[in-house]
């Protein structure tokens, strides 16, 4: 049975083959297992012999078996250290690269344009009071223009700004003339969410303070910035508008090429020259903080726009909720527009 059992053993190539032999012969039912069982019906002068005959049998079978187990172990072992082997020396694989959002994008554009003018880029606070917000940009609490910019208020008085425009009145306070600055951040207002507007977005605010500043050079710096954004053979269009710390307002448009391919003027923001009263308010604060009134007589512009929409036009995005979207779907497709 021993000659029989150890080339069946060397002839297992698999764990699986190797079991089936060992079941064969030293399992419950093997060969050496009912050898052992006809121990009894021998007569005890022979009993002994036997049975240290097929143990002999038994345990040769048992370490070949045992052997053989762990050779094929180790051979599995390589082959799957083989199969599974890693090249240290190989590149690594390529990672997706990240990228600006657009309105950062378009933040960037803009603000890069008007530094090469001369500009200084500031920013404001997000939580405002109401004098910085509409009483001193002369928006008292009567004004019909309160109505158009129902916001979020705090429990203690103070609101989520409505506009970058408040920091045009710190600004001011805490710096005399002649300046230039540009204003970014986020502003926030109650309304209803469409393709094109939502409660919460971005603006991009500019002011220009000195001695005969006049409306030719509003529009001079508005057309600058459209040909910096796009190209030189951009268009922009002025009609008149209210505002009211501005006299006299516009709204400025560019002519654009939009997604549904219609080529039409876009309203990008509104300007106008900076209000006597926006003079008047930031002379009586500097006043009340023991510096000397030096706005009332100066003549400036201003002007404000939104990033999303310049965004929308630049990359062809048809719609302001692609900018807030956590829907992979909305993600997916708007990123599809961009490439």
């Amino acid at each position: 049975m021993q000659h029989e059992a150890i080339p069946e053993i060397q002839a297992a190539t698999t764990l699986e083959a190797l079991q089936a032999v060992k079941t064969k012969y030293v399992g419950k039912s093997g060969l050496v297992t009912r050898e052992l069982g006809t121990l009894g019906k021998l007569p005890p002068e022979e009993r002994k012999a036997r049975g240290a005959e097929i143990n002999a049998v038994r345990q040769a079978i048992q370490d070949a078996l045992d052997t053989r187990e762990t050779t094929l172990k180790r051979e599995a072992l390589d082959a799957q250290l083989q199969s599974e082997a890693i090249d240290v020396t190989l590149p690594g694989l390529p990672l997706p690269a990240g990228g600006l959002h657009p309105i950062n994008r378009v933040y960037d554009d803009l603000t890069g344009i008007y530094e090469r003018l001369g500009y200084t880029v500031v920013e404001g606070p997000e939580v405002e009071d109401e004098h910085h917000n509409f009483e001193a940009l002369n928006v008292p609490w009567y004004h019909p223009a309160r109505d158009l910019q129902d916001t979020f208020w705090l429990e203690d008085g103070r609101l989520l700004r409505t506009h970058t425009s408040p920091m045009q009145i710190r600004y001011m306070v805490d710096h005399e003339p002649d300046l230039k600055i540009v204003v970014r951040g986020k502003v926030y207002r109650y309304e209803a969410t469409d393709a094109t507007h939502e409660s919460m977005f971005h603006q991009l605010e500019g002011l220009v303070v000195g001695d005969h500043i006049n409306m030719a050079d509003l529009k001079g710096t508005i057309a600058e910035m459209a040909r910096g954004l796009y190209g030189p053979g951009a268009k922009v269009r002025f009609q008149p508008s209210y505002y009211p710390f501005v006299e006299p307002g516009a709204d400025f448009a560019v002519y654009w090429d939009n997604p549904r391919g219609e080529s039409k003027w876009l309203e990008l923001g509104g300007c106008g020259m900076v209000h006597p009263s926006v003079f008047k308010a930031v002379d009586d604060l500097r006043e009340a903080q023991g510096k000397p009134r030096v706005y009332e007589g100066k003549t400036g512009f201003a002007f404000g726009l939104g990033p999303e929409r310049i965004a929308m036009l630049k990359y062809k995005i048809p719609d302001i909720r692609y900018f807030y979207a956590n829907d992979p779907r909305v993600i997916g497709q708007f990123r599809g527009e961009l490439e």
